[in-house]
């Protein structure tokens, strides 16, 4: 097992939280290329040049630390959401980093680090992973907004010279990543690490009504055409189209909801909102898609507005590799013996585009509360240091 220093791990991982710490206990706003994640990628890649690594920073932000020759990548990414916890993303980085350090001291094998920019989905799904990954080209990137208008081509200018060329793949012999599970699954069973065994597709557009804004206090109701209550149709219909669809393992949400023009006396003319699913299935998924489009199509008839769609985004279902799973299956039996398990992924990760490159897996640790993409998110320190343990142990096997 390579010698890593659990100490040193978790006081880095304090010390990154630093960046954007804010609300009550550990909680971080660190978005993707705001002053607070610029600034921890700095720290990021001095202590990968600390480490004996060498810092790339790439044309789309994302930051690798590169071993010498052939190695095993790891990470994950540090930015957050709006309001985020000190775990989600950081977590992968942070122990990808000990590992590597650890593996150089101990003349070990080598491993090189990742931190990919823009995980969380401020200008789309997985944004940075998704370039390098191929599966969205940089100029299909540029032309993404974010929900205040700022394009992704506008935001990473913010990384100024930092900026270098892309990172061959070639040079990596596979993909881990460690994650909080940002789920009930482990901490409800008191297992101490989950094996991931997939992770489930999604799908991601907005949709927009569009009715006739009107004064609130003159317009009949039975003459308004009111955008906000094409949202409020839509949203009752379709828990009821999708029941003899779905799984009781597949999610959907409308997450973000846009009035124009959001005034108390004004009949809303127009409203934008956000459509996901989640489903491990491709055909599923595909069939949630017509679902959603027939049903928005119903409403807007129905109610005398007119309907537009974003460009859809989303990624496919991925399984892990078996060798990569295999490693960390033994490093779990050996480190926590009959106190883990195999689990799928429910939440979207760098590791999905990185599949369309090379080998990849993930591992588990648990989620106090199951709470994620909130302040509250925490994982006992105990158990981040058994993950560690765990990844330390399946680098030293392959």
């Amino acid at each position: 097992m390579i010698p890593v220093k659990p100490q040193r791990f978790l006081d880095d991982l304090h010390a990154l939280r630093a960046f954007g710490a804010a609300g009550v206990g550990k909680g971080v706003v660190r978005p993707a290329f705001s002053d607070e994640d610029i600034a921890a990628r700095d720290w990021l890649a001095g202590k990968m040049e600390e480490a004996g690594l060498t810092p790339v920073f790439d044309p789309v932000g994302s930051l690798f630390g590169l071993a010498e020759g052939s190695s095993v990548l790891m990470g994950s990414h540090s930015d957050s959401q709006p309001e985020g916890g000190w775990l989600d993303g950081a977590l992968g980085v942070i122990s990808a980093l000990e590992v590597a350090r650890a593996s150089k001291e101990a003349g070990g094998p080598p491993v090189s680090v990742v931190s990919f920019q823009d995980e969380e989905g401020r200008f789309g799904v997985t944004t940075g992973s998704s370039v390098w990954g191929g599966n969205m080209t940089l100029e299909k990137a540029d032309t993404l907004t974010d929900r205040d208008g700022v394009t992704f081509a506008q935001a990473r200018a913010r990384m100024g010279a930092r900026g270098g060329d892309f990172v061959d793949p070639k040079q990596f012999t596979g993909f881990i990543e460690m994650h909080i599970e940002q789920g009930p699954t482990l901490i409800t069973s008191g297992e101490k690490i989950g094996v991931v065994g997939a992770i489930v597709g999604i799908r991601d557009m907005k949709i927009t009504f569009s009715g006739q804004q009107n004064h609130a206090g003159t317009t009949p109701m039975g003459l308004r055409r009111d955008a906000f209550q094409g949202v409020s149709a839509f949203n009752a219909r379709i828990n009821e189209r999708f029941r003899n669809v779905v799984t009781p393992t597949t999610v959907w949400t409308i997450g973000h909801v846009t009035l124009h023009p959001n005034a108390s006396s004004i009949v809303p003319g127009r409203a934008v909102f956000s459509m996901q699913w989640r489903d491990g299935d491709s055909d599923r998924l595909g069939r949630m898609e017509k679902i959603v489009r027939d049903t928005a199509a119903e409403v807007a008839d129905e109610m005398g507005l007119s309907l537009e769609y974003g460009p859809m985004l989303g990624l496919e279902p991925v399984a892990m590799d078996a060798r990569l799973r295999g490693a960390l299956e033994a490093a779990a039996e050996a480190e926590v013996p009959g106190n883990w398990r195999v689990l799928p992924s429910g939440a979207l990760h760098d590791a999905t585009n990185v599949a369309r490159l090379m080998p990849v897996s993930m591992l588990f640790v648990p989620s106090i509360g199951g709470i994620s993409h909130d302040f509250a998110e925490d994982t006992d320190e105990a158990d981040l240091v058994v993950g560690l343990n765990v990844l330390a142990r399946a680098v030293a096997a392959l």
